[in-house]
Order: structure tokens, then sequence, then C-alpha cells
């Protein structure tokens, strides 16, 4: 049995859907009764469209696979009125509302997707059983490249309601572990400024209530002083006056003792705090640079969207000699040296749709390395990706680049829109070199 259904919930980040939607049988996902596949059952030829799939999904599928700028443009040419002036959130409840409607809107919407992840849909479509298709699943998930795999496998013709309850499921508790994160980081430092605030105001209170301690022994010592010098001056004299002196005097040294032994407590009392505060501190200024260090990556990562959403649709629209917006590499010979075995047909044609030549090496895993010198001289530009690529592979690039005068441009991550971005970047370079007519 599974449980009720709840409407989504939108979420704008145009990374992950914050919805909570549970999946019921297959006629709730829009699909037919789950049959095993074999030689007596025939898959459907053709991918899934958006309004054949149940409106539980659409949510997660514009929230997911679609941006902001890519879901205003579709309803903008849709003529959709306030399209253009619509905040984020108002975006997706429209974008929501036509992926049912096939004549309304939908087909735009399943153009978009279909455009924005061709090369994820191109991946997918290999696999033919579904073990196979919950693995690329997998695969996708551990790499991150969760936006085209989403939508490439619940349009995917193999893909049954088993498959499609678990990506949905995933993609769900994504959304809901980077709002966690978020939210522990932001809590842990606001816990950490007020314990900070509160240490520092006790160690003021102990502060002044060490000044007033010694200020008060000072005193006492003072006057103790006092009496034993009067006591020095006349020391035959035994009057009433005399011995009242030396009680006076003996109970100025029990209180003496019991100021010093309350002033070491408290002075050790103090140490600790001190030493309290400065941990907090330390932790606290940890907690601030690990949020700005976050906050610089999101900006690079937002930063680099945003080139890429504009770089796409150029890259996978069939080449015009008036497109002149996409990245010209024309006679450039690249070397990407690393990333993962199963990426490198994808790199591979992104590179040569700029007209550049490919060149491949695994850093030192099957391809033997005395084999980088070599590539390293056929080529103009080397790229490395620095997560996924070996320290020796780098000591040779930088060594060999060094000696031959070439340039080398280590990536952030073994990724399509890493290599993209290196990509326009090589581009505007070259565009920047040519002369002017």
């Amino acid at each position: 049995m599974f449980p009720p259904r709840v409407r989504p919930v939108a979420w704008s980040g145009g990374t992950a859907p914050v919805a909570v939607v549970s999946l019921g049988p297959q006629a709730e996902l829009g699909l037919p009764p789950e049959q095993p596949i074999d030689g007596s059952t025939r898959p459907p030829a053709k991918r899934r469209k958006i309004w054949e799939l149940a409106e539980t999904l659409h949510c997660s599928i514009v929230g997911t696979c679609l941006s902001t700028a890519d879901l205003r443009h579709v309803l903008v040419r849709l003529g959709v009125p306030g399209a253009a002036a619509a905040d984020e959130h108002e975006l997706h409840v429209l974008g929501v509302t036509l992926a049912s409607r096939r004549e309304a809107g939908a087909k735009m919407l399943q153009k978009a997707l279909d455009r924005r992840h061709e090369l994820a849909i191109k991946q997918y479509a290999r696999p033919k059983t579904d073990e196979t298709l919950r693995q690329l699943w997998e695969e996708s998930v551990r790499q991150g490249d969760i936006p085209g795999a989403y939508w490439a496998i619940l349009s995917h013709p193999l893909s049954g309601p088993a498959i499609i309850k678990k990506a949905f499921q995933d993609v769900h508790m994504l959304s809901h572990l980077v709002g966690a994160a978020n939210r522990a980081d932001i809590r842990r430092l606001r816990q950490l400024e007020q314990e900070h605030r509160a240490l520092t105001e006790t160690l003021h209170r102990q502060q002044q209530l060490l000044r007033d301690g010694f200020t008060s022994r000072d005193q006492t010592i003072r006057r103790l002083n006092e009496s034993l010098a009067r006591r020095l001056r006349h020391p035959t004299e035994e009057s009433p006056a005399n011995s009242e002196s030396v009680e006076e005097a003996e109970t100025f040294t029990e209180v003496i003792a019991a100021l010093s032994k309350k002033l070491e407590q408290e002075t050790s009392r103090r140490q600790r705090l001190e030493q309290r505060m400065q941990t907090m501190s330390a932790e606290l200024l940890h907690a601030r640079a690990d949020i700005r260090a976050a906050q610089r990556e999101r900006d690079a990562l937002q930063r680099e969207l945003e080139l890429i959403e504009g770089r796409v649709v150029d890259l996978l629209q069939p080449v015009t000699s008036d497109c002149s917006t996409r990245i010209d590499l024309a006679g450039s010979t690249l070397l990407y040296v690393g990333g993962r075995a199963n990426q490198v047909p994808a790199l591979k044609a992104l590179v040569e749709r700029t007209g550049a030549r490919f060149l491949h090496h695994d850093g030192g895993i099957e391809h033997n390395s005395t084999l980088l010198p070599g590539l390293i001289s056929r080529a103009d530009r080397v790229l490395f990706p620095t997560d996924c690529v070996s320290h020796d592979a780098m000591a040779i690039i930088k060594r060999i680049c060094g000696q031959l005068k070439k340039q080398y441009e280590p990536l952030r991550t073994a990724s399509l829109s890493n290599l993209l971005v290196a990509l326009s970047e090589l581009g505007r370079g070259l565009d920047a070199q040519m002369p002017v007519d």
C-alpha cells in the first residue's frame, strides 16, 4: 500500500525540487501496469511525453530539469500573460500547470526539455533493461548530473513504475539534504555567535570581580601594614589597645587568607573561561570562513550556469554560417588528460562541436604515461580535471608544458559544464587575438 498523495510545493532553485509527493501504483504514474520485458512483450518504441506522465511528477520535472531562464522563454513565446515579469515561484506554477495540457503549451515544454538534455537522452537511449537503466541512474546521482538524467529516465520507454519512483525519491531527498545542510550551517553560526557574546559578557563580569578583589586585598594589606608599623614603633606597650591591635591583625590575616583563596579560584575560573572563549572564537572564525567559501563556490556555480544556459542551446543547434554566438576553435588541438571513461565520448563530441581536434589520455590508468609527452607536443592546449587525474600525470603535464612553452588549464571537476566553460574562455581568447578588419 502507498501512503496518500500530498500536493507538491514548488522550489525555484533550478537544480532540485522541494516537493512532498508519494508515488502510488502504476496508474498514478500515468503508466500501464508493469510487465516483464521479454520476447513476448514489446516495449513502447517512443519516449513518453510530459503530458503522458502523472501530474504528481510535473512539479519535480519543471523544478529540476528546466532553468528559470528556459521556463520564462517558453512562457513568453506562448504568450502567457505576466510571464515576462513573474517571479520564480509564479513561473514554476505556470510551468507545472501547462505540463499536463498538450495543446496549451506542453508540446513546447517537451521541446525545451529535449533540446536542453539532448546529450543525457542519447546516453540513456542505449540501455535495454531495467537493471542497466537503474545502474546508469545511480552513476548519474553519484556524479551529480541530476537534471538531464532525471528527464531522460522519466521519459524513457523502458522506465517502469519502480525505477521512476526511485528516481523521484532520490531527487526529492537530495532537495532535503541541500536545504538541511544550509540550515544547519546558519543555525550553527548563530549559536556560535550567541555563545561568543555570552562568554564575552561573563569574562567582563569576572574581570570586574577580580579588579574588585584586588582592590579590597590591597586595602586590607595596607591597613595591616599600618597596624604592624604601629606595633613596631611601640613594641613594649601591652595596653588593651595593643591587644586589640593584635586581635585585629589576626583577623586581617584570616581575611587575607580567605581573599587569597577566593582570588585563586576566580583566577583559575577566568583562565578556563578565556580558554573556552578562544576555542569558541576559533570555531566561529572557521564557521564564517566555511560559509564564505560556500558562498564563493555558489557564486562561481551561478556564473557557470549562466554561461552554460547561453551556450548549450547554440551548441546543440545545427551549424549555420550566421551563428555568431557559437564557440569556434577550428584549427586547434585540445588534449584532455584524466576524467571518467564513460564521459569521454560526450567530451569528444563537445570539443568537436567547436571545430577543434580532441585528444585524450586517461592519466596512466590504462594508457601508458610515456605517451603523454608526445600528446602534449601535438596539442595547442592541455586540459585536466583536478578531481579525476593522478598526481603523476599533473606533474608530467606541468613539466612538459613548461619545457615546450605551452599552456595548460586545470578544471574544477570532470564534467561537461566545466569543459564548456573552458572552451568558451578559449574561444573568447582567440577572438581577442584576431586582427580587426
